[in-house]
């Protein structure tokens, strides 16, 4: 009997666009192999949509809050529902920067000085010497992210806007400079390292998601024990936080002449894009997985109680 699968696509995040991509591609995909598919927009009634579909399995490809912080996979689990992807911890570790901040450290990854900070004080003074970051604590893909340069007299003036919508809290981060590496875990193995060179000043949202944003560099150009040290700093990251699946970890490397030869990890994602600029099916094609290849193991790795 051909099995069912519920592909949980869109959302109500700021990353829905980057999601409805992601969910169409691996649908696609999960109907080429021979799954019976539908394709679920989510919306806030999703369990009573679940409920009366009953699908085998759920392939989460839902990315931001809500679909990445632990809360769809409480819903999942309540309905014992098989699903992709990390569990309700992990995910929830995952999304907020400064709690997956001090787990990793706990695991001896690098991190940078950071602290966190309310928006309205981020507004009114520097949360620390420039140059910094400002993250909202629990966004992806870039959104609402603040580079405070070392020529910058007062902290960033958005943050009073009315319209903010990143939520009140902020990880403030010491910048660093240097290369933007990224690596990811599949099947509890590293895969190759990327370096990722973007056209902008930095790997924001445009970077990411449109074509021609950035150039990927795989395998990195870097030296073979730092290579190797992302690779190892990747998978304790995801043993560290407790995930499972597919995941991907970010990293600063400052190789500059001059520079401090730092290696820093910013984050780990728990749901990695799946568009056709992303990176993990890029690292995934570079290890030998065809794109429905990489869709058919996260499917059967599904599972309750991850």
């Amino acid at each position: 009997m051909t099995k069912h699968v519920a592909v949980l696509m869109g959302g109500w995040s700021a990353e829905r666009p980057v999601s409805l991509n992601s969910g169409s591609a691996c649908a696609d995909a999960l109907e080429r192999i021979g799954y019976r598919v539908t394709r679920l927009d989510v919306g806030r009634d999703v369990g009573s949509r679940l409920e009366a579909l009953r699908p085998d399995f759920a392939f989460n490809a839902l990315h931001g809050k809500f679909g990445e912080d632990g809360t769809i996979q409480g819903i999942l689990e309540v309905l014992q529902i098989p699903y992709t992807h990390s569990g309700v911890l992990a995910s929830a570790l995952a999304m907020h920067k400064q709690q997956a901040r001090i787990i990793m450290a706990s695991a001896g990854i690098p991190v940078a000085a950071g602290r966190l900070v309310h928006r309205s004080d981020a507004a009114r003074a520097h949360a620390m010497e420039p140059p910094y970051v400002l993250k909202p604590v629990a966004e992806g893909s870039s959104f609402g992210v603040l580079i405070v340069r070392e020529d910058q007299r007062h902290p960033p003036q958005e943050l009073f806007r009315d319209d903010w919508k990143y939520g009140n809290f902020l990880l403030a981060e010491r910048f660093v400079e240097g290369r933007e590496l990224t690596c990811a875990v599949l099947a509890e193995r590293p895969l190759g390292v990327i370096d990722i060179v973007s056209q902008g000043a930095w790997y924001d949202y445009e970077a990411k998601y449109v074509q021609g944003g950035s150039r990927h560099i795989l395998p990195a150009e870097i030296l073979p024990f730092v290579y190797q040290r992302v690779q190892e700093l990747t998978l304790t990251a995801h043993q560290a936080l407790g995930c499972r699946g597919v995941t991907r970890a970010d990293f600063r490397y400052d190789d500059r002449p001059g520079g401090t030869g730092e290696l820093v990890c910013l984050e780990v994602n728990t749901q990695p894009g799946m568009t056709g600029t992303s990176l993990v099916p890029e690292m995934a094609a570079h290890a030998g997985y065809s794109f429905d290849e990489l869709v058919k193991w996260i499917l059967e790795d599904a599972s309750l109680d991850r």
